[in-house]
């Protein structure tokens, strides 16, 4: 029988949920996404700005917190000038800050600020605080050149930089550059700063502004300067030092051709006013360059001078002396010298009655070595210190035809002996003066009292260096400068007063009696025959009497010649720097010479 069924449990199911459909969301329109990245481009764009701003301003306010406050610059202070007149008030020398009268843009003949503006910044009508087309103009030039060849600064910027700031070139410097140009423009006219710009800018050797550089080169005033001259000035700022046309005359001149064509360029001129003021350009007729001289004074003057104060000062230089003096030794430097291993010379000029400086050169070129041999040196004189050893003689009772013996001599272990080597017997003194005689030197010294008292007798006569006691001091071992020695010997010829080298006309040096008249005259007639008939025989001139010594040190290291023609004294001295020995070179040779070439020179 089949089993029964067994019934199942029931299960219960939920009802299925309806499937809900979602309806597919539209796009937004492109209108909408353009608005969108609008609103977020403006939201940054705001964001950026403001930082940019804030960011500008914290930069501006850096680089502005040392910025010098224009209105004390237009009111800066400068070094009090000292400017140096020759005898005759020619301008030869300035030092400090050079600075001449202020002149209103209307005072300036016409041709000068156009010329300023044609060759520094010929749109600076047109244009704003910068030149952008001069700039982009500029760059292109440099780039075409692969060099620096023009600037793009505006006039505008140079009075910034000239009145406020210095020349390094540094991001920071070039940012305060801008900001000053910008407050210049706010603050004044283009006249007004044209007019700042004529007579504030540095145009070289001190000078300060167009009216101090015209006095300076030209010897004028900026009012009644010519185009020439206006040409010259205007392209001076550039390189002041390069284009100053008391060093570099040819490019001074070249340079003033670039502005005159320039101004062509400009319609300012015409190309045949142009032709014409170039033929004219010419400078002051003092080539002299006198800085030995100018820097002697200077270094005299600081005590004369009052504080805070320019000063113009009249000296004694004879500027027809010191260019003679000048070109004369430079020519036998670059002749006899050259071939005689002579590199170095000096020369001075003095008034033996008075101790006037009329000429002084300290070497062969002041640009190259401004040391000053004259005056600064120190070398030993050989026999051009002989005559302080023959006035103590003539102190001790002797006279010019008494005699000396000239023979072999020994004291100790010194033996000293003539230059050529031979020896004469019994001499005069004026023989002995004049064939410059070593062993007679030696033994006047002796009989005139030793080595202490031919040092007083130099040293009554102005040798202040300090000599050694010893016997050789007779043969000239002890060093002294060429000024020093020079004016030591006016008392030969004045009369027997001591003089004090001086430089300033007006500064008192009262003469002072050293020597006996008499004993004075004995000198110069035995200092005479030196030039008559002795060592110095070089240097006579024909129709004049000229009285004088020479002086040769061992190994020919130095070589002098002192002398004096019609009341002037004319000392010379021939060297190296190094002490290196000269071929054969005596003051009886080239330095002899040197005094008869001046000599003749100055007449």
């Amino acid at each position: 029988m089949a089993a029964p069924a067994t019934a199942l449990p029931r299960v219960s199911v939920p009802p299925a949920k309806p499937v809900r459909q979602t309806p597919n969301k539209p796009a937004p329109p492109p209108q909408s996404r353009k608005r969108r990245a609008m609103l977020w481009l403006l939201r940054w764009g705001f964001i950026v700005t403001v930082w940019a701003i804030l960011v500008g301003a914290v930069a501006v306010l850096w680089f502005a917190r040392d910025l010098p406050r224009p209105q004390d610059a237009l009111d800066a202070t400068r070094r009090p000038s000292l400017t140096l007149e020759d005898r005759s008030g020619h301008i030869v020398a300035t030092f400090g800050d050079l600075v001449g009268q202020p002149l209103h843009l209307k005072d300036f003949p016409p041709a000068l600020p156009a010329a300023v503006v044609a060759v520094e910044d010929r749109r600076f009508w047109h244009h704003g605080a910068i030149d952008p087309i001069g700039l982009l103009r500029a760059a292109w030039v440099n780039i075409r050149a692969g060099r620096v060849v023009q600037g793009g600064s505006s006039l505008t910027q140079q009075v910034a930089k000239t009145l406020f700031l210095t020349n390094a070139r540094t991001v920071r410097r070039k940012i305060q550059e801008l900001l000053l140009t910008l407050w210049l423009e706010h603050h004044f006219t283009k006249r007004e700063i044209l007019e700042i710009y004529l007579n504030r800018v540095y145009l070289g050797s001190g000078a300060w502004g167009m009216d101090a550089a015209a006095k300076q080169y030209f010897g004028v005033s900026a009012r009644r300067i010519s185009l020439a001259q206006a040409a010259v000035l205007a392209g001076l700022p550039r390189a002041p030092s390069r284009f100053n046309p008391r060093i570099n005359p040819d490019a001074a001149r070249a340079r003033a051709r670039e502005v005159l064509a320039a101004m062509v360029e400009t319609g300012v001129i015409t190309a045949e006013q142009a032709r014409t003021a170039a033929g004219q350009i010419a400078f002051s007729s003092s080539p002299v360059a006198a800085g030995w001289f100018a820097d002697w004074v200077a270094a005299q003057s600081q005590a004369l001078l009052a504080p805070d104060a320019d000063a113009v000062l009249r000296t004694t230089l004879d500027s027809r002396f010191q260019a003679v003096a000048e070109k004369r030794l430079d020519a036998l430097l670059d002749g006899a010298g050259a071939a005689a291993n002579v590199s170095q010379g000096a020369v001075v000029i003095v008034d033996a009655a008075t101790g006037a400086v009329r000429a002084l050169v300290g070497g062969r070129d002041y640009r190259e070595s401004p040391y000053d041999r004259a005056v600064l040196a120190r070398r030993q004189p050989g026999s051009a210190f002989k005559p302080f050893v023959w006035l103590s003689a003539l102190e001790k009772g002797m006279a010019p035809d008494d005699t000396v013996l000239d023979a072999p001599l020994r004291i100790g272990s010194w033996s000293p002996v003539n230059f050529e080597r031979r020896y004469l017997g019994e001499i005069t003194l004026t023989d002995a003066l004049a064939q410059s005689i070593n062993t007679a030197a030696v033994r006047l010294l002796l009989r005139a009292g030793g080595p202490r008292t031919v040092a007083g007798t130099a040293a009554r006569l102005g040798i202040a260096d300090r000599l050694p006691m010893d016997d050789s001091l007779a043969l000239g071992t002890g060093e002294v400068g060429l000024l020093e020695l020079t004016t030591a010997y006016a008392a030969f010829f004045n009369g027997g007063f001591r003089v004090v080298a001086h430089a300033l006309e007006k500064t008192p040096h009262q003469p002072r009696l050293v020597i006996e008249p008499e004993k004075a005259a004995m000198m110069a007639r035995m200092l005479t025959a030196v030039v008559a008939h002795g060592t110095g025989r070089p240097a006579s001139v024909p129709g004049r009497v000229v009285a004088g010594k020479t002086g040769t040190t061992q190994d020919f290291r130095d070589a002098w010649f002192i002398g004096c023609v019609n009341g002037v004294l004319i000392g010379t001295w021939l060297g190296n720097d190094d002490n290196e020995p000269m071929r054969n070179v005596q003051g009886g040779n080239l330095p002899a010479r040197l005094f008869h070439d001046i000599a003749t020179g100055i007449e």
